[in-house]
C-alpha cells in the first residue's frame, strides 16, 4: 500500500478520535497522537510538519486571546454582573430570556467571532441560569452553541474560516454584506425558529427574577473594557484586512496582566485554568490538513471542482455548499476549512460557488457537536460548569435546526 493511503486512514482515525473521544479521551490527545504516527513513520517530514503548524498561526493567536479575555471575564465577575441585569430584564419570563440571549449571542458572535459566543457567553449564561434557579437550562445553554454558527458570515470577523476561505481576496465589507446579509437573516432567523420549536415545552417555566444586580468592580470593569477594546480592534483590522490574530491576543493578554496587576492576583492559578489543550489540538489538525495536501486529492478535487463550476454554476454552488457543510461534520470544520480554501485559491470559481462553500464551512457544524472549534470550546465550558451533552442527543437537535437554516441560506444567494 502506499503512503497516500495511509496518510488518510491515519487522518480519519484521528478526526474520528477527536469528534467521538473513546474512554472520554480529551481531544488534544487525538490530534496530537495522530501527528506523531504520521512523523514516526515518515509520512510527514519535521519541515512540512513545522509549515503546517505555522500556518495555525493566527489562529493559535486569536484563540489565546479570547480566551484570557474570557477567563479575566469570569474571575473579576463580569459574567455574574451581566447575568443579574439579564434576569432582572427578563421578568420572570422564560422566553423572554431566551429572546435576550439569542439577541445577545448574535451580537457577540457577529463582532467577536463564533469562538467568543463559545468561550465568553456560554459560562455567562450558565451563571445566569444558575442564578435565577431556572430548571431546564439546556435550552438557553444550547443558544451559545447554535447562534455562534448561525451567525457566522454576517462579517469577514464574524469566523476565522472566512478569513481562511477568501485569504487575501476578502471582499469590500459592501460587497460583504450584498453577498451575505439576506443569507445571515434567513440562517438567524430560521435558526432561532427552530431552536424555540424544540425547546418550547421546557420554557414554560417562570423564572426567579427578583435578585439583587451588585455592583462591577473594578476588575470587571477593566474586562469589560478590554471586550470593547478588542471588538473595535478586530473591525479595525477587518476593514485594513489584516490577521486577527495578533490584535485579538495582545488585547487579550494586556486585559489579563492590567487585571491581575490591579488586584494583585496570582498569574499562575489564573493560567490554571485556562483550556490551553485546544491549541495542540488545532495544530494537530493543520498538520494532518498539510499531510492530507500532499497525497494530491486535495489538487484533484480543485480541478473537479472548476470544471463543474464553470459547466453548471447555480447547482454547483449549492452541491459544494451542501457537501462541506455535511463534510464539516465528519471532518470538523477546521480541517474542512483549510481544505476548502486550499481547493479555492488553486482555480478561479465563480463567487456564488465559493459563497456557497463559506455558508456550509459556517452553518453545517450545527448539525453535530465536533462540527466545528466553536461548538468544541462550548462543550468544554459546558462540562467546566458541571452540564454535560451526549454527542447523539445534540445530532438529532441538530438535525432539525441545522438543515432549514442550511437550505434557507443556500437559496437567499440567489436574491
Amino acid at each position: 500500500m502506499n503512503s497516500e493511503f495511509f496518510i488518510c486512514l491515519i487522518a480519519f482515525v484521528t478526526i474520528a478520535g477527536v469528534i467521538i473521544r473513546p474512554y472520554k479521551i480529551q481531544e488534544a490527545v487525538w490530534a496530537v497522537a495522530g501527528t506523531l504516527l504520521l512523523l514516526v513513520f515518515g509520512l510527514i517530514s519535521l519541515q512540512d510538519a513545522w509549515t503546517g503548524i505555522g500556518k495555525g498561526l493566527d489562529v493559535y493567536l486569536f484563540l489565546i486571546g479570547m480566551m484570557t479575555l474570557a477567563e479575566s471575564a469570569r474571575r473579576e465577575g463580569l459574567f455574574n454582573w451581566l447575568a443579574c441585569h439579564a434576569i432582572r430584564f427578563s421578568k420572570g419570563s422564560a422566553f423572554r430570556l431566551f429572546v435576550m440571549i439569542y439577541l445577545v449571542g448574535l451580537v457577540v458572535t457577529t463582532f467577536l467571532s463564533n469562538d467568543a459566543t463559545a468561550v465568553v457567553l456560554t459560562p455567562a449564561v450558565a451563571v445566569a441560569v444558575s442564578r435565577a434557579k431556572v430548571k431546564n437550562t439546556l435550552p438557553y445553554l444550547l443558544i451559545c452553541a447554535f447562534i455562534a454558527n448561525a451567525a457566522s458570515f454576517i462579517l469577514p470577523i464574524s469566523n476565522p474560516a472566512n478569513l481562511v476561505i477568501y485569504g487575501t481576496e476578502m471582499p469590500q465589507l459592501a460587497v460583504w454584506f450584498k453577498t451575505y446579509l439576506i443569507p445571515s437573516l434567513f440562517s438567524v432567523s430560521i435558526t432561532f425558529l427552530m431552536l424555540y420549536l424544540t425547546q418550547k415545552k421546557l420554557l414554560r417555566e417562570s423564572i426567579d427574577s427578583e435578585i439583587e444586580a451588585e455592583p462591577l468592580q473594578p476588575g470587571g470593569k477593566m474586562a469589560l473594557a478590554g471586550i470593547i477594546i478588542t471588538t473595535l480592534l478586530l473591525l479595525s483590522a477587518s476593514a485594513m484586512k489584516w490577521d486577527l490574530g495578533l490584535p485579538t491576543a495582545i488585547a487579550g493578554v494586556s486585559t489579563a496582566v492590567l487585571v491581575l496587576i490591579a488586584g494583585r492576583k496570582n498569574p499562575v492559578e489564573f493560567a490554571r485554568h485556562i483550556s490551553w489543550s485546544v491549541i495542540p489540538l488545532v495544530a494537530g489538525l493543520f498538520i494532518l490538513v498539510e499531510a492530507v495536501q500532499q497525497t494530491g486529492i486535495i489538487d484533484s478535487l480543485s480541478q473537479k471542482l472548476s470544471e463543474e463550476a464553470h459547466r453548471a454554476t447555480e447547482t454547483t454552488a449549492w452541491l459544494a455548499g451542501l457537501v462541506v457543510a455535511f463534510g464539516s461534520n465528519l471532518i470538523n470544520n477546521l480541517p474542512a476549512g483549510l481544505i476548502a480554501g486550499y481547493t479555492v485559491s488553486a482555480v478561479h470559481l465563480p463567487e456564488a460557488v465559493r459563497s456557497g462553500i463559506l455558508i456550509g464551512i459556517d452553518l453545517g457544524p450545527n448539525l453535530s457537536i465536533t462540527g466545528s472549534l466553536a461548538t468544541i470550546l462550548w462543550l468544554k465550558e459546558l462540562r467546566r460548569n458541571g452540564y454535560d451533552m451526549s454527542g447523539w442527543e445534540f445530532l438529532k437537535l441538530g438535525a432539525v435546526v441545522m438543515i432549514p437554516a442550511l437550505i434557507g441560506a443556500l437559496l437567499a444567494l440567489r436574491f
